[in-house]
Parts: C-alpha cells; sequence; structure tokens
C-alpha cells in the first residue's frame, strides 16, 4: 500500500505523468460540463448528448488503468448533478457501461467502423437502461421511454465527434507524457 507522502513523493517528481494519469477523467469531466450547458447544438431538436459516457467508453478501451471505476461513478454523478436527475441514474448507468466494456474490452477494442459505433452503441444501450430502470423504481412508475431513446440515439451519433479527439489526446499527449518518464 502507498502511503500518502509516497504519492505526495510521486506527484512532485513526475508532474507529467500525473497530469497524463488524470488528463482522461479531467476530459470527461470537462464533457459533462459541456453537454449540460444551458445551449441546445442540435437547435432542439435532439436532447442533449451523455457526451462522458463516450469519454469513459474509449478510455477503458484504451487505457483503463486511468479511469478507475470510483472515478467513473464521479463522472456519473457529477452527470446526473449537472443535468438535474435524482443522484445515482447515470452514476449506476455509467458504472454498468464500465462493467461491460472492461469484461468485453478485446472485442470492443477490435472493432473498427461501424462496428466501434456499434459497441458504443451497446454500452450506450445498457447505461440507459439502467438508467431507466432505477428512474422506474424511484418514481414508482414507467418514465416516458421516447426521450431516454432520442438522448441514446443523439450520444451514439457525438460519439465519433469524442473518439477521434480522445484519440488524439492518447497518442499526442498521454502516451507522450507517461512514456517519456
Amino acid at each position: 500500500m502507498t502511503s500518502a507522502v509516497d504519492m505526495l513523493e510521486h506527484l512532485l517528481t513526475h508532474p507529467l505523468r500525473f497530469l497524463s494519469s488524470a488528463l482522461p477523467v479531467g476530459l470527461a469531466l470537462l464533457l459533462v460540463l459541456l453537454a449540460n450547458l444551458p445551449v441546445s447544438f442540435t437547435g432542439g431538436v435532439l436532447p442533449a448528448p451523455v457526451l462522458a459516457l463516450a469519454a469513459v467508453y474509449f478510455w477503458v478501451l484504451v487505457r483503463p488503468d486511468l479511469v478507475p471505476p470510483f472515478a467513473v461513478l464521479m463522472i456519473g454523478l457529477m452527470e446526473d448533478l449537472l443535468s438535474g436527475g435524482p443522484p445515482g441514474l447515470w452514476a449506476a448507468g455509467f458504472l454498468a457501461a464500465y462493467a461491460l466494456t472492461d469484461r468485453q474490452r478485446e472485442t470492443f477494442a477490435g472493432l473498427a467502423g461501424a462496428g466501434a459505433l456499434l459497441g458504443f452503441a451497446g454500452a450506450m444501450l445498457l447505461a440507459g437502461a439502467t438508467a431507466y430502470v432505477l428512474a422506474m423504481i424511484i418514481y414508482v412508475r414507467f418514465p416516458p421511454l421516447p426521450p431516454l431513446l432520442l438522448e441514446s440515439v443523439s450520444t451514439v451519433l457525438f460519439y465519433p465527434l469524442i473518439a477521434f479527439p480522445m484519440g488524439w489526446v492518447h497518442r499526442k499527449i498521454v502516451g507522450q507524457m507517461r512514456g517519456g518518464e
């Protein structure tokens, strides 16, 4: 077990390594903020996508050591708090998608093109279904399904717009900083 003093010493002696380790979680939190701005990128046609789930999915595929389950829980709770939903709905959904992606990492990582989009769609489906079932339990009734379906579709459509920049960050920043020490 690493003590707090050892962790602080490591942080002070390897600041770039710490930055590269924190960047994936920081980017996911930034996407939570971006997705919950009071601005609609689709002109109100589609609900705001759950952009942070795309980041979580991406990083769990390429560097699962940088996005532990506790961080995914915190990202999900931020999504819940900023989107106005009950705390725990998206947090549980994010953790369910994390568990699926982590268990099927080799399968999902081997997908390309439309297959990669379908892999993310499966993770989004599980996250949305988890949030829906929890909302059903919390509100003791069936929530309307169309808003969740539209949110899921918009999230899947936005996945490539998140995955490409995350891939660049992985290749040019995270990989460079972590490999250079």
